[in-house]
């Protein structure tokens, strides 16, 4: 099961890089996403650190998924981490949730919730 997970996390990091750093026309429709990621580095850089195994995606990388797999995700942080008590979770960013009602079938699509756990470390809600 892991090594299944290990690859499936692998294939989202390299989809991102080939839209991201291997196709020019693509990029463009992420300028957010750019925008964000040459605040710290240059492009040519993260292209360099993406295509590592070891490379840990944050928000830029969410977004990119979100846009690319047509699915709605939405972050969370502990609600004691925001508000100093409390046992539930706040949204703290969405992405995709136009693709809310955007499938084939006409069925909803249910957003992937994520805890953000700090230091781009993410973990599914379930």
């Amino acid at each position: 099961m892991l090594e299944f997970t290990f690859n499936f996390l692998d294939d989202l990091r390299l989809a991102v890089k080939e839209v991201i750093c291997d196709n020019q026309t693509e990029r463009q429709k992420y300028e957010e996403a750019i925008i964000a990621i040459t605040v710290d580095e240059s492009l040519k850089r993260y292209c360099q650190r993406i295509r590592r195994p070891d490379f840990w995606g944050g928000e830029s990388e969410l977004l990119v998924l979100s846009r690319l797999c047509r699915q709605p995700i939405i972050i969370y942080i502990p609600e004691r981490e925001y508000r100093g008590r409390g046992n539930g979770f706040i949204p703290i960013a969405e992405y995709g949730l136009e693709f809310t009602k955007d499938s084939k079938e006409g069925k909803k699509r249910v957003p992937v919730r994520l805890l953000y756990s700090g230091k781009n470390h993410y973990d599914l809600l379930i």
